[in-house]
């Protein structure tokens, strides 16, 4: 059996924000609730509460709740409507599938003025002759009883046979109260003898079988019987059915290198098409919360744990953990991991194509050439390409130069006089 706890209402109030103070409307269906409690206190402002289908006995603790407007009772064990006086706002009540046999104990629910709809529908009570007269005399304020509409007619004829028809109900309704009392002494001794000398020592399977084919009463011990066998069989369905085992997944190999491992069937990229650094983006689910993933970065490895489910992936060379990170996409939200490489130096001058230059000291000494035999200098060799392929810059051709080449610009001559010119010896001579 279930008790109402703080967790349990704010599980049910995940769609506010597990906020309770301002909560207006709250399902606890079936969740085999025994008793109302602490709800007043702790959502003093519900307009809208759902407790069908639990084992609820007494209608109480909800005498606080001025708001509330709709209470759903259904399918529960109450058997007298009370404690719901001061829910002014109260509109709709519903109590179908009860064991309510003291139906005058509808008379409680004449202050709520605002009550416009009742259900009553499969409690003992609706046996009684005159049954719906009774209700509709009682509380006028009713528009619709069980979901058919009251008329003007029904609630007149209600009215004038008023005092005859509770006498006539008050009568039936003690001759039930008195069956229900000796019902209820009989099934508690009954159900206490099965427990403690038939279902003491039969096999769990064979008592179950037992119980579910043997006829039984409607009244609330049953319906708590019901539900013990219910939780029992659940629990030995969970011992004798074999939990199937997670895989456990090897991470490393016997030499201790890392295995490739995709549990969680995430689409990635790796890249590594920088000198420097490899990249990994990993597709992660947009809505993922980031407390949910676990980075975890190795010199020869990366490790991501998404909701208990590794990711891991080998790298091809070691990388620089230190400096190494991980970011998330606000927009897309995947995961992006750089990794530098460890002990990497970036190389000066360095030409994408393989090109080796030997430079040989100059001297004058005449070397012959091996393939032609031709006599020169040691000259600076430009190696391109493979290793095997040598140029030698001494075979380029450089302009040919005529043997007694002068600069025309060496022979201009200086201006002659004029034969009239007469030089002044006193003009002092051009220097």
């Amino acid at each position: 059996m279930v008790n109402i706890t703080v967790d349990l209402v704010r599980k049910k109030a995940e769609h506010h924000d597990c906020l309770l103070a301002p909560l207006e409307e709250i399902a606890l269906h079936q969740e085999n609730i025994e008793k109302i409690e602490y709800l007043q206190d702790w959502c003093p402002k519900l307009k809208i509460l759902l407790m069908q289908s639990n084992l609820i006995a007494r209608i109480e603790n909800l005498n606080k709740l001025k708001h509330l407007t709709y209470l759903n009772l259904a399918l529960n064990n109450i058997e007298v409507i009370e404690n719901l006086e001061r829910c002014e706002s109260l509109q709709k009540l519903d109590l179908t599938l009860n064991f309510i046999g003291d139906i005058v104990s509808v008379e409680s629910l004449t202050d709520n003025y605002n009550l416009e709809n009742l259900y009553l529908t499969g409690n003992p009570c609706t046996d009684y002759e005159n049954y719906r007269d009774f209700v509709i005399g009682t509380l006028p304020q009713l528009n619709s009883l069980d979901g058919k509409d009251i008329e003007r007619s029904d609630r007149i004829k209600a009215l004038q046979n008023l005092p005859i028809i509770r006498s006539d109900i008050i009568f039936e309704q003690s001759i039930y109260m008195s069956q229900r009392k000796a019902q209820k002494v009989r099934l508690e001794k009954d159900i206490q003898d099965k427990w403690e000398n038939m279902y003491k020592n039969m096999d769990p399977e064979e008592r179950n079988k037992k119980f579910w084919a043997e006829k039984t009463e409607h009244a609330p011990e049953v319906r708590n019987e019901i539900e013990r066998m219910r939780q029992l069989k659940l629990k030995s369905c969970e011992t004798d059915e074999k939990k199937e085992e997670k895989r456990k997944y090897k991470l490393f190999t016997d030499d201790g290198r890392p295995f490739n491992i995709n549990q969680p069937k995430i689409v990635f990229k790796f890249s590594d098409e920088e000198l420097d650094k490899y990249t990994l983006d990993l597709a992660v689910y947009k809505h993922l919360d980031t407390s949910l993933l676990d980075v975890d970065i190795q010199p020869n490895y990366v490790r991501i744990t998404i909701r208990d489910k590794i990711f891991q992936l080998h790298l091809p060379k070691d990388v620089n953990t230190t400096n190494s990170k991980a970011e998330r996409s606000q927009t897309t939200g995947h995961l992006v991991i750089t990794m530098p490489k460890a002990n990497f130096v970036i190389k000066q001058n360095v030409v994408p194509k393989k090109i080796k230059q030997i430079t040989q000291p100059y001297t004058d000494q005449k070397v012959k050439d091996c393939q032609g035999g031709i006599s020169q200098s040691k000259r600076e060799l430009l190696e391109i390409g493979p290793a095997d392929c040598v140029l030698d810059l001494t075979k380029m051709a450089q302009p040919k130069l005529k043997p007694d080449y002068i600069d025309p610009r060496l022979k201009l001559e200086g201006k002659q006089p004029s034969p009239d010119f007469i030089d002044n010896p006193e003009v002092p001579d051009l220097i």
